[in-house]
């Protein structure tokens, strides 16, 4: 009777389910082998599996002879992310209370490469625009250029995108990928010699006082020029807040630690709910991968060549790929950016320019998701 009972189910599985097995398998063996993002990939991996097995008890279904029954992975993302988009956002207080905004208090101007290297996003959703998708889906898939997965799961939601999974994938799959996408887009546009251009780091006092202000006054600009971006930027700068203040460690520690891992991995499986086959085995999902990583190779481009033109007016010359560091994805642009310096001299160190600039791509990136809401909700 078992027997039956696996044959029919074997026979019901249909070739988009089953590409979807090798999607989550691919997922899977990117994060255990290549350690590409496992926190997140290996979830979303095991969830694709899941969610697409014939009949799967994690999703709203009806049995004959039982009737509804409440599939758990579909409540998690009616509760966390459809109804009240509460998992990405409580992401942002464990991300905040990780950031060390000293290296860019230090050295304000770093802020500009944040905002440049965010040029991507807008170019992206025009070009999604002119292949076809409608305003929303486009803006949804503009933000995969902000480097961050919780941004680009939150706003794809609220304007409510037909390719939250697909989004969502893209978004965390070129993240892990930074260390190969970066290299290739900042050697498009530089030569050896410019990527070999040393800057000398100086360390200026950044006061308890002013780390305190810093995530308060963010929050305030943040709130006045885009209101849209209060709950992304708000509790990216609550996190940080509980790091500087000085009077709550532990809780610092638990949001760094307990808090981040445990919404990391249910956000992971969570948003399985959206690789379902029939939804994600489609040509929009190819295109969106596509322009995903468009959207990732434009923002590094368009850093760089912010870097560069500010040489022409500049005395003490800044290497163009700081302007790359303006992404997100932090650190790990940081490190490709110290990298590729030792690689072109190798007493070139550029790494606390390049997390100044780092952190504030963290910003500038959840800015960016809120004009995004601004505009299109």
């Amino acid at each position: 009777m078992s027997f039956d009972f696996l044959w029919a189910g074997l026979m019901s599985i249909t070739w988009k389910q089953a590409l979807m097995y090798g999607v989550g398998a691919l997922l899977i063996w990117l994060a255990i082998e290549k350690g590409y993002e496992p926190a997140l990939l290996m979830p979303m991996g095991f969830g694709a599996i899941l969610v697409n097995l014939p009949m799967s008890g994690v999703i709203n279904q009806i049995t004959q002879g039982v009737g509804e029954t409440n599939g758990i992975i579909e409540w998690l993302f009616d509760v966390g992310i459809e109804a009240s988009e509460a998992m990405p956002l409580l992401l942002f207080i464990g991300i905040g209370a990780m950031i060390d905004f000293g290296p860019l208090l230090a050295n304000p101007k770093l802020f500009l490469f944040g905002a440049a290297a965010q040029v991507g996003i807008f170019l992206t959703v025009m070009i999604a625009v002119a292949l076809g998708f409608n305003v929303r889906d486009a803006a949804s898939i503009g933000i995969i250029g902000a480097a961050d997965g919780p941004t680009s799961i939150l706003v794809s939601q609220v304007l409510r995108s037909n390719y939250i999974g697909a989004i969502a994938v893209a978004a965390y799959s070129y993240m892990a990928l930074v260390p190969i996408i970066q290299p290739f887009a900042i050697k498009l546009v530089t030569t050896r010699k410019e990527r070999a251009i040393r800057m000398h780091y100086t360390a200026g006092s950044v006061s308890r006082k002013m780390r305190i202000v810093f995530p308060v006054l963010v929050t305030v600009v943040a709130g006045l020029v885009a209101p849209a971006s209060v709950s992304l930027v708000g509790f990216l700068m609550f996190g940080n807040l509980i790091r500087e203040c000085g009077v709550l460690e532990s809780l610092s520690k638990t949001a760094q630690n307990e808090l981040a891992n445990l919404i990391t991995l249910l956000l992971g499986i969570t948003i399985s709910f959206s690789m379902r086959a029939e939804y994600f085995v489609t040509k929009e999902t190819i295109m969106i991968m596509g322009l995903g990583l468009a959207a990732f190779v434009l923002d590094s481009v368009g850093g760089v060549l912010f870097a560069k033109l500010l040489n022409l007016f500049s005395k003490n010359k800044i290497n163009p790929m700081i302007g790359a560091a303006g992404i997100s994805a932090f650190p790990m642009s940081a490190r490709v950016i110290e990298k590729m310096g030792q690689e072109a001299d190798p007493q070139n160190h550029l790494l606390m320019h390049a997390v100044g600039a780092n952190v504030s791509g963290q910003i500038a990136s959840v800015v960016a998701g809120g004009v995004i809401l601004q505009f299109f909700m």
